[in-house]
């Protein structure tokens, strides 16, 4: 027991050599600043106001950031909403105002230049437009009875017509359907066939690009168009 005690008794003078250490240490640090506060202040104060302007920036950029995403969002919503319209509702238009319609369709997708040019002596165009990157497009629209068939015939003069106007792009757009020879017609020559099912899609947000792709296939057969019929109308 004896030889422990020197052991005890060092192990206290360095704990109350730590514990005065901390003591002056505390009661200094607020001495020094004290004393020399007029001479730091500036930068103690210019260090917050650093810091406080660095969080407010971070936190206006990220609220932009997401005020500016929200607001994309909505206006590519607004501009599909105003666009749509129900396949019965655009059968009942006339025919300039589905050219109308067909050229707001093409706004949207972001064509430039968009007007529409029908008119005797026109080559069959309805509306021309520039695509989102730079190319001359031009669209031929037909509204017709769900019922009937675009003939080959009418694919053969919107090729003339993409010729003579030296377009790069080729729409034909009906409310109806397309025959087998004008769908081979156009798939062989790159004329781009929306018929009345891709004109629905197209109606509700699809792109013409993304119809292009796929170019007029899908009509479907008895069955298919009356499922459509059942569920999108006539």
């Amino acid at each position: 027991m004896a030889a422990r005690r020197p052991r005890r008794t060092a192990a206290r003078r360095r704990h109350a050599a730590r514990l005065k250490a901390a003591l002056s240490g505390g009661v200094l640090l607020p001495a020094l600043l004290v004393l020399y506060w007029s001479t730091l202040w500036p930068y103690v104060l210019g260090a917050l106001a650093a810091t406080t302007l660095a969080a407010t920036a971070f936190w206006l950029r990220r609220t932009d950031r997401v005020l500016r995403r929200g607001d994309r969002q909505w206006r590519a919503h607004d501009r599909i909403s105003a666009g749509r319209r129900t396949l019965p509702e655009i059968d009942a238009m006339s025919g300039e105002e589905f050219e109308e319609h067909v050229a707001h369709l093409l706004r949207r997708d972001g064509c430039t230049d968009v007007r529409r040019v029908g008119r005797s002596g026109d080559h069959g165009v309805d509306v021309m437009a520039r695509l989102p990157d730079g190319r001359l497009l031009i669209t031929q629209c037909k509204r017709y009875a769900p019922s009937r068939r675009i003939a080959e015939r009418d694919m053969r003069d919107l090729l003339g017509a993409r010729t003579h106007t030296r377009a790069d792009v080729a729409v034909f757009v009906t409310t109806a359907g397309f025959s087998g020879p004008s769908l081979a017609y156009a798939q062989q020559n790159g004329l781009i066939a929306v018929h009345r099912d891709y004109l629905g899609t197209w109606n509700n947000g699809a792109t013409l690009e993304a119809l292009g792709r796929v170019n007029g296939a899908g009509q479907g057969d008895r069955r298919h168009r009356r499922r459509w019929k059942h569920t999108y109308g006539p």
